[in-house]
């Protein structure tokens, strides 16, 4: 099934991205991912993207960097501002709906205080549509989570693994576990869903063996 109207294609995307930097925030494709913004910078780049496409590209910065504009992972994640509200104070709530992966071309000169991207988006047009089915190891991910979950004094309807589409149970799952960076980003370049599906299984079984075991599971 193909994702939203106005993204048929790639061609449909726009190749210029204002990019929005966040460690430990991942979007997927059709996905929502809530933030609350409240930087100025920011604030200047939601006004601008409101007045547009409403695009903007989530992306982590490079593992260690700083700065006011830090070294980027190579991939990120071109996503629809499709909620959005302002607080009393001047913050914008809002929530960004993923659309396509895309891999980092040159970085724009701009005059603004925010970032551009010139986004290649081609090896990533599977995106636009929903995922096939995979036939993941329900029981398997199931107990893998609950186990990783009580380790992080975490509580969770596990019937949700039982009953949840493939799809939005793994690019869930990736978004909203307290993994690293790096883990994060590894999950949000895993190629295919079953791609995603392995790596979230391995990065579960990974933490839980670390915690019995007292060592480090952390990809790096």
């Amino acid at each position: 099934m193909p994702g939203p109207a106005a993204y048929r294609t790639i061609a449909d995307l726009p190749p210029l991205l204002p990019i929005f930097p966040l460690s430990l925030a991942v979007v997927l494709p059709r996905m929502r991912l809530p933030l609350n913004i409240f930087e100025p910078r920011y604030l200047t780049m939601l006004d601008d993207a409101l007045k547009s496409a409403r695009m903007i590209g989530m992306i982590q910065p490079a593992m260690g960097a700083e700065g006011h504009s830090p070294e980027i992972y190579p991939i990120g994640c071109a996503a629809r501002i499709t909620q959005f509200g302002e607080t009393e104070d001047g913050r914008y709530l809002i929530t960004l709906t993923g659309i396509c992966r895309f891999r980092v071309g040159a970085e724009a000169k701009a005059m603004t205080p925010y970032r551009f991207v010139h986004p290649d988006y081609r090896e990533f047009e599977d995106d636009l549509y929903e995922a096939e089915p995979i036939g993941i190891d329900r029981e398997r991910l199931g107990t893998a989570l609950n186990l990783y979950l009580k380790g992080q004094n975490f509580e969770a309807d596990m019937s949700l693994v039982a009953r949840a589409p493939e799809e939005m149970l793994i690019n869930s799952l990736a978004m909203i576990c307290p993994f690293s960076v790096s883990e994060k980003q590894a999950l949000l370049e895993a190629p295919t869903l079953a791609d995603r599906a392995s790596t979230l299984l391995m990065l579960l079984e990974m933490a839980v063996a670390a915690r019995d075991s007292g060592g480090s599971h952390s990809l790096q």
